[in-house]
């Protein structure tokens, strides 16, 4: 349980708020252009290959969390939230529908609170940042104390582009003495917050008495079906299951594969790097991966190999992920829970409905509202596990982890910021841009008058006899 706020942390956040709030006021006259080029001027500060770098790697090393060789990859999400910026209005009028009479105007929100990840401090802000700039509001970002001098670093060099441009800089502030309690107060006095991280992160996000924007918990589940092509599931599955050491909510956690290709893709998936384990190490594995029901910090985010080691076993220089077998789902399960690691759980299934059935059984268990899969070129298939399916996103024929939070091969907006839906306890399954971040004024004027017959509305109970 959180320890209660110090009469100096209400303070300091009176100060941070104050101050966003002042630069917020300051940029109100902006116009269209003047917004779009300081969000280029941000993003490029904080995304140019050389300085995210610079920032991606910090953060593992302070964190101790993900991969060092591969976190600065992750800049690709900053040009897609800077594309989908860019292409869309947020000054003045944003929509008109002539035929209903109706004109849209955009408007800030004023102070958004952004509650920064320890997985993500070089990419959550500028992500968050570019948003919130192209709708004309400031943020106070609130670390992840794992992660603190990653975020503030990244947050300078946003704030150095804006002092660049004669904007004020604390259009950007960031608490540089971050705690539970603080982040409580920020997100209780902020006009806005917008929260990634953890399921209690998400419950206090909710409870603040603000709106608040924030994640439920992952457990991504792909279904592989018999029209799959297995060596692209198979290197889709690794490098989900890679990105980052599998540190995102959104990595392939478990695999459900049809019995007659079920051989042949586990033979390709450790083509790709897995390592599957024998029933003596899965035990011995989940000794050291779950305690009391709860996934070791230790564990997470790091590579296969010293997992393995930990567990008592040594894994080859080319295996890079952990594969387990399993048929059981449940909580007293925990291979068919989330696993934010370098570990996948593969299940076997005999019939579509039974694979369906296993999806709805996992997501009872854990993960619902967050995502899902299909590797399948039958449309029935797909629409099948999109009926059912209690998930926000789901993914046809892509890496998970690389895919649901937008890519440049499908349409979902960029963000690093997803909402799991009423599942999840949030208020939004979209994932989180540029319009969750802006208020808006609907304008109506008079049209000619649209009101249905009673035999349109009521139709064969039209005038028939009261019940």
């Amino acid at each position: 349980m959180a320890r209660a706020i110090t009469e100096e942390e209400k303070q300091y956040a009176q100060e941070l708020l104050a101050r966003a709030r002042s630069a917020q006021k300051q940029i109100d006259h902006l116009s269209q252009a003047e917004v779009d080029r300081a969000i280029q001027a941000v993003a490029w500060a904080a995304a140019n290959e050389k300085t995210f770098t610079r920032l991606a790697r910090m953060g593992v090393e302070e964190s101790g969390l993900g991969d060092w060789e591969g976190r600065p990859n992750k800049r690709f999400k900053i040009k897609g939230v800077l594309r989908d910026a860019l292409r869309q209005k947020s000054v003045g009028i944003v929509e008109e529908i002539p035929e209903k009479g109706l004109v849209k105007y955009a408007k800030p929100v004023g102070v958004v609170a952004a509650l920064v990840p320890t997985t993500n401090p070089a990419l959550t802000p500028p992500g968050m940042g570019i948003y919130a700039l192209k709708a004309k509001n400031s943020v106070v970002f609130s670390p992840h104390p794992r992660a603190k001098q990653t975020t503030i670093e990244t947050v300078r060099v946003m704030r150095r582009a804006l002092k660049n441009l004669g904007l004020p800089e604390d259009l950007y502030v960031c608490a540089e003495k971050p705690s539970i309690p603080l982040a409580q107060e920020l997100m209780a006095i902020c006009d806005l917050t917008i929260a990634t991280g953890g399921p209690a992160m998400a419950r206090s996000a909710h409870m603040c008495g603000k709106p608040a924007y924030a994640a439920g918990q992952g457990n991504s589940t792909m279904v592989i079906d018999e029209t799959a092509d297995i060596e692209e599931a198979a290197h889709n599955s690794m490098l989900s299951k890679m990105s980052d050491f599998g540190s995102g909510c959104s990595a392939d956690g478990n695999l459900i594969v049809e019995e007659t290709i079920y051989d042949a893709f586990l033979e390709q998936l450790q083509k790709e790097g897995g390592y599957l384990v024998s029933d003596e190490q899965k035990s011995q594995l989940e000794k050291v991966l779950w305690t009391d029901g709860h996934r070791t910090i230790d564990t997470i985010a790091c590579p296969a190999k010293q997992i393995a080691e930990k567990a008592g076993f040594s894994l080859a220089e080319d295996k890079k992920f952990l594969i387990v077998k399993e048929d059981k789902i449940g909580r007293d399960y925990p291979y068919s829970t989330e696993k934010l690691g370098t570990l996948l759980s593969i299940f076997k299934y005999s019939g579509f409905e039974n694979a369906l059935d296993m999806v709805a059984k996992i997501y009872e268990t854990q993960g619902k509202g967050h995502s899902c899969g299909i590797y399948s070129f039958n449309d029935d298939h797909i629409h099948q596990l999109a009926l059912i399916a209690p998930v926000s996103r789901m993914m046809v024929r892509q890496p998970q982890s690389k895919a649901n939070a937008g890519s440049f091969t499908n349409g979902m907006p960029m963000t690093s910021s997803m909402g799991c839906g009423v599942w999840a306890g949030n208020i939004t399954n979209e994932n989180i841009s540029l319009k969750h971040y802006l208020n808006y004024t609907w304008v109506a004027r008079p049209i000619a008058e649209d009101k249905p017959s009673d035999e349109e509305l009521f139709g064969e109970f039209n005038n028939t006899e009261t019940w």
